[in-house]
Order: C-alpha cells, then sequence, then structure tokens
C-alpha cells in the first residue's frame, strides 16, 4: 500500500538534501518540495518560511524512511506522518510501491 508522508523544514537545501537521500536509497519514489508559511505554538506564537516534503512511498519502504527523516532533520519535534493512498490511479500506485523498495 503506498504511503503519503509529510514534514517540513526551514530551508530549501535541506529539503533538497533530505528528498535525495529519500529517492536514492530507494524510500521514497518521489518527493515534492513546496515552500510555506507556518504558524504554530512553540515556546510562543511563531510564524516562520518553511518547506513542505511529501514523500510518495511503500508501506514497505516506510519504517526506514520514517527513520532517514528523523535522523537527519534538524528540528527538535519534526512533525512527521504518513498516511495511506486508499484510491487513485493503479498505475501511479503500483509504480510507488515497485520504486520505494526500500
Amino acid at each position: 500500500m503506498p504511503l503519503a508522508a509529510f514534514t517540513t523544514i526551514d530551508s530549501e537545501d535541506a529539503a533538497r538534501i533530505l528528498a535525495r537521500a529519500a529517492v536514492t536509497a530507494k524510500l521514497a519514489a518521489c518527493v515534492q518540495i513546496e515552500r510555506i508559511t507556518s504558524v504554530y505554538e512553540w515556546n510562543g506564537l511563531q510564524e516562520e518560511p518553511e518547506y513542505r516534503l511529501l514523500f510518495k512511498t511503500s508501506a514497505a519502504a516506510w519504517p526506514a524512511l520514517k527513520e532517514l527523516i528523523l535522523r537527519d532533520h534538524p528540528y527538535d519535534e519534526p512533525a512527521l506522518w504518513a498516511v495511506e493512498m486508499t484510491d487513485g490511479s493503479d498505475s501511479f500506485l503500483a509504480w510507488i510501491d515497485a520504486t520505494a523498495t526500500g
């Protein structure tokens, strides 16, 4: 079952490094990076530019991808979550599972 996994990070360079590491290690078939603004509570109200990463991965590769992200992420408490891709193009979902082999 393919998964969509998400995290945010503070710089485009760091986002690209994490994305390339995941794809190179075959832990994600693809990673999309987009610039966002986050408003959140962390020792007071914060508003910061960030980069959101969307990792297209497989359930089999998820444990190793999660480990890589948590190990290499610069934040004290990185936002990290994954959801199952329950519907979509059959060939696209099969490509993710076939590519993100871990």
